[in-house]
């Protein structure tokens, strides 16, 4: 150990008044000297252990001198010198690093030295020199009985007794100790780092964990461990402040979102229930309670107040909406109800009919006209009810299906029958006496009038438009043919072949005379009236 040459003690003691620069230079020897000869049986029993990385002589590291027996008198207090000893109440630490070592002195009491009234010189009773440890120097130890202790900044400290076994299986036991909780430290820091989890709980985590440390029955650095607990700890205090304002905003966001929801709630509360589409609203309703769940179970937490008074609303508005709803249905199954008998009256009609068989379709026909004005009776009801409708119109209409087929399968014979009558039809066109021609095609009429009605209808309908051509075609011939040879028509058209020619004869003689005059206009007016009436003339066929 070194002692600290150069340490001045500090005011703490009485004030020597009067006392010049001799009293000073006395107590910094007095000092010296009290350090060098507490250097050997310091106060703490660490200081008095033999300590081998220690220099052996404190002289040689500080340079200074130890005091002989043969010592000068005047530097110790005569003996009928009243001496009084203060205690002093501020302890000082300095701290002296030599050779990359820290060594720490504490002054533990001084002496005055009174002389007639004043006070001559201080000297220092007690000095403890701490040496930093030695980074070899174990942190545990085990005693002869067992007894383990951890090596701390203030002296050895028991953490335990392991009488059974041997001071390496008790140091072992307790490292162990150690390092389990060294591992929780380390974890905690892991998972800051990673992230994941909020400041709040790894806060926690660390007062656990520092409760473990405090007084901790393990061998090893606790102090480190207790340092990486408590600057971890100041990080995530301002993590935490910083989560506390982000939970904040999502709290502030969480209650707009639940809002929205709550204001849509009500919304579809407020529609009128005679034109809501239910199926839809139902849906709508249902879709904002999924919401409201999911923020619920996901989102933030709410203050209670609010989430129950938003609570509050949006149950509100769903009781309402199923208050309508349940309203609507009930009247609607009444009205169905109606509807039901309605359409039960005209399925038992329908059904009466089938005996009729082909005969029935007009009255079929009539009841569903009233099936489509009779509203509806709901789905399932409807699909059943028009089921059996439909099955008794089946019948019916299966009956003529039967019957056309039927006659279908009679009348092919009738279509040949037909189509050689258009066969023959074909000289009517031909034949260029008109009378002739008409004479053979009343036959054909008459004949096929005598075949008679044939199946299918559209078979029928094309056979008959063929004969119907033929028909016009010899009319067309018949009226043109008439025309022609009708005495009273005669006569009005040779009565205006005359006209027109008397009129011709006049424009000739008007375009001579013009023609002479030279008069431009006339001869134009003269020529346009001539050519008119000469078209006409030639239409007349004149």
């Amino acid at each position: 150990m070194t002692a600290a040459a150069d340490f001045q003690p500090e005011t703490d003691a009485p004030e020597t008044t009067g006392a010049d620069d001799n009293d000073t230079q006395a107590v910094a020897d007095a000092a010296t000297a009290a350090d060098v000869a507490t250097d050997a049986d310091a106060a703490s029993p660490e200081a008095s252990a033999p300590d081998d990385d220690a220099p052996a002589d404190a002289d040689d590291a500080t340079g200074s001198e130890r005091p002989s027996p043969d010592a000068p008198a005047e530097e110790s207090a005569p003996a009928d010198v009243e001496v009084e000893v203060v205690e002093i109440d501020v302890v000082e630490v300095v701290e002296v690093v030599e050779d990359s070592e820290v060594v720490a002195v504490e002054v533990v009491g001084v002496a005055e030295v009174v002389e007639d009234g004043d006070v001559v010189a201080v000297e220092v009773v007690d000095v403890v020199v701490e040496t930093a440890p030695s980074a070899d120097e174990p942190w545990g130890r085990v005693d002869e009985d067992g007894t383990v202790s951890v090596r701390e900044a203030d002296g050895w400290r028991v953490v335990g007794q392991y009488p059974d076994g041997s001071a390496e299986e008790a140091l072992a036991y307790f490292e162990r100790k150690y390092t389990d909780l060294a591992s929780e430290v380390t974890l905690l820091e892991v998972r800051h780092r990673r992230g994941g989890a909020s400041a709040s709980d790894l806060r926690s985590t660390a007062r656990t964990i520092n409760g473990k440390l405090d007084g901790a029955a393990a061998v090893g650095d606790l102090a480190s461990l207790v340092a990486r607990v408590a600057a971890l700890t100041e990080t995530l205090a301002a993590e935490s402040a910083t989560e506390a304002v982000a939970a904040r905003e999502a709290v502030d966001d969480a209650v707009k979102a639940r809002t929205e929801l709550v204001e849509k709630a009500e919304a579809l509360a407020a529609r009128d229930p005679r034109t809501v589409q239910w199926k839809q609203a139902t849906a709508d309703l249902n879709s904002l309670f999924d919401q409201w769940q999911s923020q619920q179970q996901n989102g933030p937490r709410l203050p209670k107040s609010t989430a129950q008074q938003l609570w509050k609303r949006f149950r509100d508005a769903r009781a309402t909406v199923d208050k309508h709803r349940r309203a609507f249905y009930a009247e609607l199954d009444e009205a169905h109800k109606g509807v039901r008998d309605r359409k039960t009256r005209l399925v038992e009609k329908a059904e009466a009919l089938a005996p009729k068989g082909e005969d029935g379709i007009p009255a079929y026909r009539e009841l569903l006209d009233q099936w489509k004005t009779a509203g509806r009776a709901g789905k399932k009801v409807d699909d059943a009810l028009w089921a059996r409708f439909k099955a008794a119109g089946d019948a019916l209409y299966g009956a003529r299906i039967e019957r056309e087929a039927a006659d279908a399968e009679a009348s092919r014979e009738k279509i040949d029958l037909k189509r050689a009558l258009l066969d023959e039809a074909k000289v009517v066109g031909d034949e260029r006496d008109i009378t002739k021609a008409r004479s053979i095609l009343t036959s054909i009429q008459r004949r096929w009038d005598e075949i008679g009605r044939i199946f299918p209808r559209d078979t029928e309908r094309s056979l008959d438009d063929e004969l119907r051509r033929v028909e016009n075609a010899l009319r067309s011939r018949e009226d043109a043919d008439w025309k022609r040879n009708d005495p009273e028509q005669k006569a009005r058209a040779n009565d205006m072949t005359r006209q027109l020619n008397d009129a011709i004869q006049k424009l000739e003689d008007e375009l001579e005379v013009a023609k002479k005059s030279g008069d431009k206009k006339a001869i134009a007016n003269a020529t346009d009236a001539l050519e008119a009436r000469r078209t006409w003339l030639k239409a007349l066929g004149g």
